[in-house]
């Protein structure tokens, strides 16, 4: 029987204007922060948002703790070189900006190789085969030198042929609204999977795979399809990776590269789509700013993570998506003094702590340079006991003071939270 009359479907204004704005971020950003050290960091940005966005697809939307994704960001990145090489040689016809296409054609084909294999398991399983196939890749880049290049790499130059309208990819702000384009479309198609059939069905298997296979899918196929999605836009990532940097090594393939997809994915919030982008740009932050800031950065990262897993496993998108319902409510004015309490007791704790660790790095790492530390405009000094008992007197006193503002912070969170929910029984009866 046909319709008689029409359906208006109205648009989603709020999705609109949150990609609109995602545009200007990528359009603008450039311009906002112009030095070239800003500029680089934006191209990194994008390439980590898309690798852990893919990343994402296995860990938060389908279950899968994988320990292996740089295999195919790393892969993608050595195929994409070669093309760039034979580009350059004129061997093949293609131009620079699909390059990072034939790294992500690259990552689909080694989804398909090794995804046959790796995602008969699932749960733990998988994740130590990931490991395995990981640690047997890695061992090859330094084996076959012929395609991986050894030690050295394997190195290239994005500039190749004439320039297309001034456009020659030889300028870093170039590469980055190249890089930039590539970030917009991946993110779009990466979300408009989560919408699909296969997207739903692929969380449905995260979160009960036996009633998946009583309804008549085959949750080894859905883990697969998901699989070989996740390696194509990892692929696409290492190709941008290879034209940002214009060499591959081994260590994008390696062990480290994996683990940190996996911690800033799960910090940035794996159970939302937006938290592996504050994943992607935190994890830039961390490997530039934080690194050249100390040395002991890395023990800070871990810190940083196990208190996230003890304390906020949701990630930092969790946290503000709790705050966005209170805010809903009107109830976040509430809280306001309570986090800026919490906030600067965390303050002291990590200054107190944070003295002692660089003083323990200083006297590991530093000892022959003296015994001064500059350390926050303060002098430091790790040999003398009145410096470890300062630091540790801070960082006792700002746990204690802490720990009395948490408690009352979670009663009136508690508090707020049962307002809430009695607020929504009381609009669902109207």
């Amino acid at each position: 029987m046909s319709k008689t009359h029409y359906e208006f479907k109205p648009w989603n204004v709020g999705r609109w204007i949150v990609w609109s704005l995602f545009a200007l971020v990528l359009l603008v950003a450039p311009l906002v922060f112009s030095g070239n050290l800003s500029i680089t960091m934006l191209s990194q940005m994008g390439i980590a948002i898309i690798a852990c966005l893919s990343y994402n697809i296995l860990l938060g939307q389908g279950g899968m703790l994988s320990f292996g994704h740089a295999v195919y960001t790393g892969l993608g990145s050595y195929m994409a070189m070669h093309a760039l090489n034979a580009a350059t040689d004129g061997q093949i016809p293609i131009p620079v900006s699909l390059i990072p296409l034939v790294g992500g054609v690259a990552g689909l084909f080694f989804a398909i190789l090794f995804g046959y294999v790796t995602t008969k398991k699932a749960g733990t399983p998988f994740a130590m085969i990931t490991l395995g196939m990981a640690e047997l890749v890695f061992a090859m880049s330094l084996m076959f030198s012929e395609f991986f290049g050894g030690e050295a790499g394997v190195s290239g130059n994005r500039v190749v042929g004439e320039a297309f309208m001034g456009i020659s990819f030889g300028p870093p702000r170039q590469v980055y609204y190249l890089i930039a384009v590539y970030t917009f479309v991946s993110v779009g198609l990466m979300f408009a999977f989560t919408c699909t059939p296969l997207g739903r069905i692929l969380n449905a298997v995260r979160d009960n795979p036996e009633r998946v296979e009583f309804i008549g899918y085959n949750t080894q196929k859905v883990r697969y399809l998901a699989f070989m999605i996740a390696g194509f836009f990892a692929g696409v990532a290492g190709g941008l990776g290879a034209l940002n940097f214009e060499i591959v090594t081994a260590e994008v393939v390696g062990a480290a590269r994996s683990g940190g997809y996996l911690l800033f994915t799960f910090l940035g919030g794996a159970t939302f789509f937006f938290g592996p982008i504050i994943g992607g740009i935190l994890m830039v932050l961390a490997a530039v700013l934080l690194s050249e800031l100390t040395k002991a950065w890395l023990l800070y990262l871990g810190l940083i993570f196990l208190f996230m897993v003890m304390y906020a496993p949701g990630g930092i998108a969790s946290l503000i998506m709790m705050n966005l319902r209170v805010a809903s409510f009107g109830r976040l004015r509430e809280v306001w003094v309570a986090y800026l309490a919490l906030a600067v007791t965390a303050l002291v704790i990590l200054l107190g702590a944070g003295a002692m660790v660089e003083m323990i790095y200083h006297l590991k790492l530093d000892a022959a340079l003296g015994d001064d530390l500059k350390y926050l405009g303060m002098t430091l000094h790790p040999s003398q006991a009145g410096s470890w008992f300062g630091a540790a007197f801070v960082t006792l006193t700002g746990l204690g003071i802490f720990e009395l503002t948490r408690r009352q912070f979670m009663q009136q969170w508690a508090a707020i939270q049962t307002d809430i929910e009695k607020e929504i029984k009381r609009r669902e009866t109207l």
